[in-house]
């Protein structure tokens, strides 16, 4: 059972990805440096291996968040979910906006991937506790 839960919560966050960047598409192409063609897409948007890589991430941090959850005794829903903002608030955001301020990017940027992190960790952490 435990690696279906991590693939359901990977799953769960690699949706909400998707969700979360196309309702913010126009702000973050703005400040991420991506560079756009004409009609504002991204240019050599084609490529499937950045959906690759992020799925694939998302696989990562669900399982060591699971990981986690079993060592500290997390079984409960709120718990999971308040871990998870947690995990994402506090490791996550934070390490980006190092990433993210030392090339000199908008703070924008940072709370655009931030809150993506905080979100996707909490619900990777509702559904880990929820199965």
């Amino acid at each position: 059972m435990g690696i279906l839960s991590v693939i359901v919560a990977a799953a769960a966050a690699w949706i909400l990805g998707a969700v979360w960047y196309m309702a913010l598409s126009k702000p973050w192409l703005a400040v991420s440096g991506v560079p756009t063609d004409e009609n504002g897409k991204p240019q050599g948007s084609g490529s499937p291996l950045p959906f690759i890589l992020s799925a694939v991430a998302m696989l990562v941090v669900a399982g060591f968040m699971r990981h986690i959850f079993a060592m500290s005794g997390i079984t409960a829903p709120l718990a999971g979910l308040v871990a998870g903002l947690g995990i994402g608030a506090f490791f996550v955001v934070p390490w980006t906006m190092i990433n993210n301020a030392y090339p000199g990017r908008p703070f924008l940027l940072t709370v655009i991937d931030g809150g993506y992190a905080v979100l996707g960790c909490g619900l990777i952490g509702l559904v880990l506790a929820l199965f």
